[in-house]
């Protein structure tokens, strides 16, 4: 516990000063933490050892990040078909020791990753930008704060056992209250809503959807028989472990037109 104690709080005296700042340092290590983050995915099905396939996949996540939807030859959606269509040709090459599930994960992967990092970077780009993303962020952490002491305090019926075996469902309720409540706190202090009514039902929303995120990387770790991402991060695992409700909640807050 005190060597997570330590990591988190070595991260927010990095990272949160990063996101006040903004600009070109913000997306270079936002461009880093993507990377290390699709590396950690694709370990986890030891795709990492074709070379080729891997690195295609690192410059596909990285055309996805761009915020211009045109990219050095061509625009996002026909990079995506180049990159399968050079995948798929490797499939050949290796005369199939690299196969079509192999190319599938990649493909996925590298959207998956590519554009929940994204949206994120194209948060902090829009007008009011800190805002939303400082909202964003707290209603991730609050939920995982209030989803952890709910269930501790008063958690009995699990959420999904298979999955994530110590997560309950009053964990879960509570993780969205305490994300509502810290909501109320944030727009007290810095007002960037009219609506209070449906700022709070995005908060739900989000919240939900970052406890889905969780699962999701839960749900994959377990397939792939991994307790961890990686190690980036002592005490935490890697990248996704810590970046997994993050990959859902950003894209949702844009999909919603919440932020735009």
């Amino acid at each position: 516990m005190k060597i997570r104690v330590i990591t988190a709080i070595i991260a927010i005296l990095l990272f949160f000063p990063l996101v006040f700042i903004g600009g070109l340092p913000f997306q270079v290590v936002m461009y880093a933490i993507a990377t290390i983050g699709l590396i950690e995915l694709l370990h986890m099905r030891k795709t990492t050892k074709y070379i080729i396939p891997t690195s295609l996949s690192i410059i596909l996540m990285w055309s996805l990040l761009f915020k211009s939807e045109l990219t050095l030859f061509t625009t996002k959606l026909e990079m995506v078909m180049i990159f399968v269509l050079l995948v798929l040709a490797y499939t050949v090459l290796v005369k199939n020791k690299f196969t079509f599930d192999d190319a599938g994960f990649l493909i996925l992967s590298s959207i998956y990753v590519g554009l929940g990092f994204y949206y994120l970077i194209e948060t902090r780009f829009v007008e009011n930008g800190l805002v939303y993303t400082f909202y964003a962020i707290l209603v991730i952490l609050s939920t995982d704060t209030g989803a952890y002491f709910f269930g501790r305090a008063i958690g009995k019926k699990k959420l999904w056992p298979k999955i994530s075996p110590n997560k309950t469902i009053e964990g879960a309720v509570g993780g969205i209250l305490t994300a509502c409540v810290v909501t109320l706190i944030f727009q007290h202090f810095f007002p960037f809503h009219d609506s209070l009514w449906l700022l709070l039902m995005v908060t739900m929303t989000a919240s939900l959807f970052a406890q889905i995120g969780d699962l999701v990387e839960s749900a994959i770790k377990r397939h792939y028989e991994v307790k961890d991402s990686g190690n980036v991060l002592p005490g935490h695992g890697g990248i996704l472990d810590r970046f997994d409700s993050w990959l859902f909640v950003f894209p949702l807050l844009h999909f919603i037109h919440f932020i735009s």
